[in-house]
Parts: C-alpha cells; structure tokens; sequence
C-alpha cells in the first residue's frame, strides 16, 4: 500500500489536512509528538480507518524516523507534507531549540526521506518569512526583512532554512518539491491558550473580558480561513510549479482594531478592547500577493464574517464538552 506521510498532523491545519486526504481515499499517516498537536484532532481521520498515528518527534535524523516508519509497515510513500512546527508566539518562544531542529534537521531528513522513496514533497512555511515587511503586500520574490538574532528567530529563520533545504534538493538532487507560504491562518481546532490572534481574541469575548490587543492594533493581518488554506496546500501539491513558492493567504487586509470588532461581532458582546504591549518585532502590514497561487486555479473562497462565525461555533462547543467534562 502507498502512504502519504503528513508531519504536524495532530495540530490545527494539519488535522484537517489529514482530513481531507483521507476524505480522498489516501493512506495516511501522520508523524507528531504532540508538543502543540492533540490526539483528539484525529479522532475522525483514525476512526475512519484511512489515518494511523505514529508517535515521532519529526526533527530526529532521517534513520531514526525512517525505523520509525518501516516499524509501522510503511514502505511505499506516494507524498510527504511537513507541516510540524509550532506556530505561535508562546509555542516557539517556549521551545526555540526544539522549532529550530524541526524546521531545520528535520526538513532535511524528511527530504532524504522523500527522496529515498521516490515521494513529492511539501513544505508549509510561513509568512513570518518576510518578516516586518517593506514591500507591501508581499510578493515571493519578496526576500523578507527579519533578525536573524532577534526573539522570533528561530520560527522566521528556521522556516527560511527549511525552504532553502527544499529549494537547493530540487535543484541539485531531483527533489520533486513544492513551498507554500501560509498567511494567518484561522479556524476550528485551534487552542485557545496558544496566544495566536483569533483564539485569543474568541476566548476573551467568550468570557466577558475586553479584548486583548498587542501593541496600537492599527497593524494589519490577513485571515485565511482553514478550509480555504487545505484547498490551497492540495493546489500546490498537484500542480506543475514545482520548488517556486507560493502565498496561500486572503488578501483582504484588516487592522487587528478591526478583526477585533468582528470576533466580539461574531461571539455576539461589546468590543472592548485592551491595549496591551506590543510583541517584539511584531509584524506591522501582512497582506499577500496572490498572483501565483491564482494562476494555479486558487484563491480564497471564505468571507471573514462567515469564518469567524464558523470558528466562534467550534469554540463554544469546545469549550462546552471541556466543562462538561
């Protein structure tokens, strides 16, 4: 049988990656530690019968994971996604170590991998690539500004590596690779303790709170719904383009001012908000040029009010069997 391997797959995008795959029939299996991911994020995808777990810490060496796999009874891998990363602010900042050595020894051992096994490979990285930008909105031929020594170094950089690995294997090693460069992604599965934007946000608005926003809120974000972000990851990965990257984002851009006022909207309360010291080198304008993914047939299909909505409903159910519980 030929697998499709997905790294990360227990976390957010990831999980409904699994998802969709198995949705399509596809063996998949999915390689995480559950240092950001949760078990319970599968619970449809294994129970399906299509998805099996495999406990891995993706950033070990390519031997290592590859026992691991060969244990599990995987030998033939038709594709590898890695999407395992923290993503966050708290989550990287909590472990740089650990999101350094997966975005860096692990891309490099999952391209081995790959290659070893004849499978295509798919890179999620980031836009957190092109840093506090100054071109604006950002195209792929943006190099970025980021600190390569500053405090989101080790998420910034460590995506920049992993595309340069998967970059430098297409062209030198005949990796059949492809990039994508994921914008501000949001939806069900999040954590609301993970400190990202929107979950932040839905669990001040849920508990009555004003609503926490770092810094002036006049910088701007680009919320791509998940659903919208998968599609996007499948595009890339059946197309032509190869080791180019590509942006997978909305590019209608709000002031984080205003996606507050539409998370309290949407959670149905006053937007009160708190201002809050701004993050280190936080990020001030994010918007992508969409110009490549369209001519791949993609572009985001979910209207913010009806995403938040949608995520808003996953989050009072969450929360609703959490206390149940």
């Amino acid at each position: 049988m030929t697998s499709t391997i997905v790294t990360g797959g227990a976390g957010f995008v990831g999980s409904h990656l699994v998802d969709r795959l198995c949705a399509q029939g596809k063996s998949v299996v999915v390689l995480d530690d559950l240092s950001t991911g949760q078990i319970a994020n599968l619970e449809r995808a294994v129970s399906s019968g299509y998805a099996t777990f495999v406990y891995a810490d993706a950033g070990n060496g390519a031997e290592a994971l590859l026992a691991q796999l060969d244990a599990a009874g995987v030998r033939r891998i038709e594709a590898i996604y890695h999407l395992a990363s923290p993503a966050s602010p708290e989550a990287y900042g909590s472990h740089p170590w650990e999101t350094l050595r997966v975005n860096g020894l692990g891309t490099m051992s999952l391209i081995e991998i790959a290659l070893a096994r004849g499978a295509r490979f798919l890179l999620a990285s980031t836009s957190e690539v092109y840093g506090d930008p100054h071109v604006h909105p950002q195209p792929e031929s943006y190099f970025g500004n980021v600190n390569p020594v500053g405090p989101r170094a080790c998420y910034d950089e460590g995506k920049r590596f992993a595309e340069a690995a998967t970059s430098v294997a297409a062209r030198t090693k005949g990796l059949d690779a492809r990039i994508v460069r994921l914008f501000n992604c949001y939806g069900p599965r999040m954590q609301l303790g993970d400190g990202r934007l929107i979950p932040s946000l839905i669990d001040a608005a849920l508990k009555g709170a004003a609503l926490p926003v770092h810094g002036s809120g006049r910088q701007t974000r680009s919320l791509t719904y998940v659903d919208d972000i998968v599609d996007g990851i499948l595009t890339v990965a059946r197309s032509l383009i190869g080791a180019l990257p590509v942006n997978l984002g909305n590019d209608e851009e709000l002031s984080v001012n205003e996606i507050a006022a539409r998370v309290a909207a949407a959670c149905g309360v006053k937007c009160d908000i708190e201002l809050q010291p701004a993050r280190p080198e936080d990020p001030q304008q994010r918007r992508p040029d969409l110009a490549r993914a369209r001519t791949l047939g993609w572009q985001p299909a979910t209207p913010v009010d009806a995403g938040l909505a949608k995520t808003v409903a996953w989050f009072r159910r969450a929360i609703e069997v959490y206390t149940a519980a």
